[in-house]
Formats: C-alpha cells, structure tokens, sequence
C-alpha cells in the first residue's frame, strides 16, 4: 500500500525512470495512484506517485512524485478527481520540470517502461478521495463511482469491496452518472424509473434474441421465408412482449422485426404491450428501451391500408387492428399528457405519434445512428394516406398540449414535441397551424416580466424556448409577424442580433418577413449597427439578411456598399476587385492579404494570395449572386488567377460559389469566364466537386459554349473515361458521339438547348 505525504517533492522524470528500471531488473512490482498535494498548492496542483513495492516486504515502499498540470480544474476537488479519465485517456499534460510536454496515458508511459526494461505488472493509476469521486481505470474498463465512506487510499487489494459495493448499487437501480451533478442518479439495465428491481428475461431466452438478431443482419431471399421468421419469432414473444420490449436485446430485435411485421401483428404486439385497459402502454413508452419499440410500432401504422377492411351487415366498415390501436395509444397519451411530455422517452414516442396522425414521416434508413437533435427538414418528410379518424386524434392532441403549453414551453423535451407539431401541421393542416402559432404567441407575450420590457425577449433568449420561437417565426403569417415586430422587437433587435443564443430567431424572423413588407423594416434597422453584427461573429444572420434582400432591389446597392465597408475594400475603388476573396473567406482586407489597403495594389495581392473558402463565404456569394447588379463580384472574379479558380472549383464549398456566379450571369460574361477556365476543363472532370460545377456549367452553356468544353475534354479520353468521376462527364456530355459522329452531336445540342429556352420562357 502506499504510505501518506504530507508534501512531496517533484523529482525529474529521468530520476523516475531509472529508479523504475532498477525495480523491474529486481523483479519488483510497480503500482500508481494519485492524489492532491496539500498546502496552498492543494487547490492547483495534483502528483503522480509511481511506488515501487518490495514482494516480500509490502511495507517498504520508494514513493516518487510527479506533477500532473491540472491548472484549468484548479480550485475544486471534484473536478480535479472527475478529469482523470482526461488524463488517462491522453488529454491533460503531464509535467515535470518542463521535460515531459507531450500529453500521455498511463498505457503510454507504462509501455515506456517496458521499453526501458521495467517490469510493469497490472500497473493501475488510483485515487486518494475521502468522500469525493474514485476512478479506476485498466486496459478494458473505466468507471467513476462514489466512495463516501474511503478512508484510505483504493488500492488493488480494494477490488472485491469495490465489486461489493456496485452490487449493491446495482440492486437499487442507481449508478452514478459520470461526469454528472453530485447525487444525480440514472436508473440501469434492469431497473425502472424509481429504482425498483423489475423482472428481466433469462438467459436462454437472451442468447434466443442474440441468435434472432443475428439473423435479421443476414436478410432473406423469399417472402414465405421471412414470413415464417417473423410469425415464430413474435409466437416467442406473446404473453411477455412488455417484458422483452424493456429487455436491451429483446428491444433490439422488436424494432427491426415490426417492419417485416405484417399490420395485423404488430397491432396485436401492441395490444399486449398496452394490456386490457391500455394503461399499460406508459410504462412501456416511458422505458429506456421500450420507447424505441413503441415507436416502430407506431411508425407502422402507415401502412393501415394494407389490412383488409371488414364490412358488417349494416353496411359499416369496420375500423382495422392496426387503426384500433393507435387510437387507443391517442387516449392513454392525452389522459398522460405531461408525463409523455416531458419524459425523455416518452417525448419521443408522443412526436412519432404526432407525424403518423399527420400523414407524414421522417424517412428512417435500417440501421441508421440515431441524430442527437431530433432535427426535422420539411422537405425530407414523406406523406401517406391516413384514416379520417387520424385527422380528429391529431386535433384533439394538439388542443391537449395546447391546455398545458405552460409544461411544453418550460420543459426541453415537451418544447421539442410542440415543434414536431408545428412542423407537420404546417404541411398537412395549415388552418391548424395557424391557430397553435397564435396560441403559443399569445401564451409567451402574456407572462409576466420587468416594467418596459417584453417576455418575448427573455424567451428569445432561452436555449430552449429558442428553438420554439424559431419554428413559430417560420411558420407564422403575415398579420402575427407585423403584431410581433409592432408591440414586441421594435428598437430591440440590434441587442438580439448580438446575443449568443437570441441572434437565432431573429435570423428566422428575418428569413420569414423576406416576402412582406416587413423585411423593410428589419433591414432598416440592422443596417444601424452592421458591422457590429459581423464584429459578433453572427455570420448566418449576415447570410440571412444578404438572402432576404435578393427580393428588393432596391435595398441592394444599400447592402453591397455596407458589405465592401465592412470588409475594407470600399476605397480607393481599385480595391473592389479583390472583394471576392474577402467574401469566400470572410476576411478583412487587413488580415486576408496581411497588409493596409493604401501598402500595395489589390490585383497584385489578389492574384499572390492563396484562395480560401468558408461555409458562410459561400453561402455570402451565392446570395449576392442572385442581386440584379452583379458588377463587382464578376470584376472581382475575372481578376482571380487561374490557380485560385480551380482551387475555387474543386472546393466543396468554393465550387457551390462559382456555380452561382457563372450560371447567372449572362451568356456573354460567362462565355468570359469559361475561356479562362478552358485549360482546367479535365481537371475539373476528375473531381468530385468539380465534376458536378462542369455538369451545372454544361447545364446553363449555350450550344458554342458547350462545343468549346467538348474541344477541350476530347483529347483526354483515356484519362477521362477511367476515372470514376470523369466517365460520367463523358458519357452525360456525349463525347464519344461528338468525336464520330459530330453532325448528329450538335443536331442533338441544338435540339436540347431549344427545349431548354421554350420552358424557360413558360416559367418565366
């Protein structure tokens, strides 16, 4: 064991080593542990203590000190204790005396010794904690646990009491939660919500699931065979179905069976998953692993029209399985409403519910890792057939959260779950949708707040609530915006804009107001403090804002003459043409060409500088390219050398840019812009970015245009047509027929670009 300092000295690191050596020559064990140093140091510093013990004498052990750099967790014990799996995973430097630099985990440093002839054997780091937190680490496990009543340092010899100790841990259902707030607990596998022990599968009918799960990842070649599986498999699961839905392994298979499942069994998995009386579906749904089997279940009832739907001798369709059960779930969720809200689980659960009463779904690709934010597009939801009696659930679910939008605007996971609602309602019930936007609107502007100040704005400022007042802003209408910016953000934008979190809904405001008059004023108001929205480094509000005025012109100028300002290539004019690349990479002129304006000309500069682009430079192009007067960025382009625009155009980001800019222009600017470009034509074929900009390019090129790309990719035919990028260049643009039979090619191009001009003028 090793015996207690009082104040240790550091020793170099070639004094540890050496002495390290000499104990493995001796055939001497070597054991780590680290504590805190006491003294006015306690707070700032802890020590490695390396201990050499003698076998045949435990007692007698040499114990060197090495400082650990635990400067940025100073002043607290518990942070120290808890970066201990930083330190043993590499991430916090080691010291001693400047000699050791590098950040290395205790395999390292042992591995170190072995190459040095120590003999490491079980070498384990442990910790002093006195009621604090204990880490224990190996090759294999890392774990944090709490050891209220450790007096003395844990030791190897300590296992089994630690082992005692999880056990009964265990037994109650808590584990500390790593990383987490002192006396948060988090329930385990095999226990529910409250601690209590509850039944679990054995483990023959584990290894059952294991084998079943294991065949499922090897497919199947036949319908009558996959039929068969699922009907043995779900034979299994009857008469326990909550029991393995709330099983990880049985949870597991569920999921991925319920699709292959036909409806009239999976409405008969939920039948028995919410028991006679249906109460038994919140348990199930608020289960860590029965929620993920609740909403495959759920997800299924999309395909209602597949049951066949009995006719009685009155004459009424009889209501199919599947449809029964979800509207039986509808019940239980309404009677349960806050508890499916705000529980983690249940949360999840409740927005599935809410897309298939809509009618549409976010696709979900077999297998796929499951996104941290549960981010939904518009575009990328799919729309299916629903029953009439889905219409009146989703109304009545919607007026249930509705009578507690307190809980759902308080709370981060019913907040999410009014989102959802929002969302679909959008796209399939708009009348709907305009009334929760006016509710939920109403409900936050009616709260309390300070003498003169709006809740709008405390709310807008929320992490939580922000989201919610986004996706408000972009579904609400022209009347609820004007109201909101008339009683509410009037003179109050240019603080939101600046704040970290509040800058998020107003660029959702800004993006929503884009087709009223309203933007007008927005813009107005902005314009006052530009420069220091850029200084704040809210680039996607300034993106935002340069999309929006793409609709009037007459705030164009206004906007482009602020944005050369700001990026400090306004005057001498001659500076103008270096704004393109200030633009890509959201640079002032200063620190882009690392020189004044008035020091050197910007063509030169321009044309020495290495390109480079970023996410919100692209998206800044790509928007100012859609504003009437486009003179300075062509000037600006035409101006780049011919390095820098293939570097432009192979860029992911870049590529997108340049796309924007030569395919809106005209046909004479970009017939300017391609004779630049001619020599890098096969360059671009063979990239992956660059592919795609020569296909839009081709797309948009007149039928002159699109000869002189074929002229130049023709001669490479060879490098062409085996790259796998550049062979589909070849094929789409018809190469192989341009050198043959180049009569017919150009018949063909003309034909094309005829069609293209015919539609284009019926759009328009």
């Amino acid at each position: 064991m090793t015996p207690r300092h009082s104040e240790p000295t550091p020793a170099p690191l070639a004094s540890l080593l050496t002495e390290c050596c000499e104990a493995g020559r001796a055939g001497r064990s070597v054991r780590l542990s680290v504590t805190r140093a006491r003294g006015s140091d306690a707070a700032r510093t802890a020590f490695l203590y390396y201990g050499v013990t003698n076998p045949q004498n435990p007692q007698n052990v040499s114990v060197t000190p090495l400082p650990l750099n635990f400067r940025s967790f100073a002043g607290s014990r518990t942070r120290i204790c808890s970066s201990l799996d930083m330190f043993l995973a590499g991430e916090v430097t080691l010291g001693s005396g400047g000699q050791l630099t590098a950040a290395r985990s205790i395999r390292t440093f042992t591995e170190s010794l072995r190459e040095r002839g120590a003999g490491v054997r079980g070498a384990l780091p442990h910790v002093y904690a006195r009621g604090g937190l204990c880490c224990c680490a190996s090759s294999r496990c890392s774990y944090v646990i709490t050891l209220r009543r450790l007096q003395r340092p844990y030791t190897c010899e300590q296992k089994p009491l630690i082992k005692v100790m999880l056990e009964k841990m265990e037994a109650k259902g808590q584990r500390s939660v790593k990383g987490g707030q002192k006396g948060r607990k988090r329930p385990v596998q095999g226990s529910d919500g409250d601690g209590k022990k509850k039944p679990r599968l054995d483990g023959t009918t584990v290894s059952y699931f294991r084998r079943v799960s294991d065949r499922l990842k090897e497919g199947f070649t036949e319908e009558e065979e996959k039929g068969v599986f699922v009907h043995n498999v779900l034979s299994e699961v009857k008469g326990k179905a909550a029991l393995v839905a709330m099983d990880m392994t049985g949870s597991l298979v569920l999921e991925k069976l319920l699709p292959l499942a036909g409806p009239a069994q999976v409405a008969d998995v939920l039948a028995e998953l919410g028991g006679d009386t249906g109460s038994e579906f919140t348990g199930v749904a608020c289960d860590q692993c029965g929620g993920h089997v609740m909403q495959s279940a759920v997800r299924q009832a999309r395909r209602w029209t597949e049951e066949a739907s009995d006719v009685t001798e009155a004459g009424e369709e009889h209501c199919g399985m599947l449809e029964a059960q979800v509207q039986r779930l509808c019940g239980v969720v309404r009677e349960n409403i806050v508890r499916f809200a705000k529980d983690p689980y249940g949360s999840h659960v409740l927005r599935t519910l809410v897309q298939v009463l809509s009618g549409c779904l976010t696709p979900e690709a077999p297998g796929a890792p499951k996104a941290k934010k549960n981010r939904i597009c518009e575009g990328e939801m799919m729309d299916f057939e629903i029953p009439t009696s889905f219409w009146w659930e989703l109304k009545h679910l919607a007026d249930c959260l509705m009578e507690n939008i307190n809980v759902c605007v308080s709370n981060t996971s019913a907040c999410a779950a009014l989102q959802i609602l929002l969302t679909v309602c959008h796209r399939k019930r708009p009348i709907l949708c305009k009334k929760l936007n006016k509710g939920i609107m109403g409900y936050l502007t009616s709260l309390s707040s300070a003498p003169g100040v709006s809740p709008l704005l405390v709310f807008m400022k929320d992490p939580s609530d922000s989201h919610l007042l986004q996706t408000v802003f972009k579904f609400s209408h022209k009347a609820l915006l004007r109201d909101v910016y008339r009683n509410h953000l009037r003179s109050q934008l240019m603080p939101l804009v600046l704040h970290p979190i509040a800058h998020f809904p107003v660029q959702s405001l800004i993006a929503a107001s884009a087709p009223f008059r309203l933007f007008l004023k927005i813009f107005d108001e902005l314009m006052e403090g530009f420069e220091a929205i850029l200084a704040a480094g809210n680039l996607g509000l300034v993106v935002q804002m340069v999309e929006s005025c793409a609709r009037w012109e007459e705030r164009q100028s206004e906007l482009l003459q602020r944005l050369l300002q700001a990026f400090h290539c306004s005057e001498p004019a001659t500076l103008q043409v270096s704004c393109l690349p200030l633009f890509l990479s959201f640079l002032a002129y200063e620190v882009y060409y690392h020189t004044k304006p008035a020091e050197g000309d910007a063509v030169t500069q321009s044309s020495q500088q290495a390109l480079s682009v970023c996410y919100h430079g692209s998206r800044l192009v790509q928007a100012l390219a859609g504003f009437k007067d486009r003179s300075v960025l062509m000037n600006s382009l035409h101006e780049l050398s011919s390095a820098n625009l293939l570097t432009l155009g192979t860029d992911p980001m870049g590529s997108r840019a340049l796309q924007a800019l030569v395919t809106s222009g005209s046909d004479k600017g970009r017939g300017k812009i391609l004779r630049k470009m001619q020599d890098m034509y096969v360059d671009l074929a063979c990239s992956a970015c660059g592919s795609r900009l020569l296909e839009a390019v081709w797309s948009s090129a007149t039928v002159s245009q699109r000869q002189s790309i074929a002229e130049r990719l023709a001669p490479s035919e060879s490098r062409l047509r085996s790259h796998q990028f550049a062979r589909h260049i070849w094929a789409k643009f018809g190469l192989t027929s341009f050198l043959k039979r180049r009569g017919d090619w150009l018949e063909a191009q003309t034909g094309d670009s005829k069609k293209r001009k015919m539609f284009r003028d019926i759009l328009e």
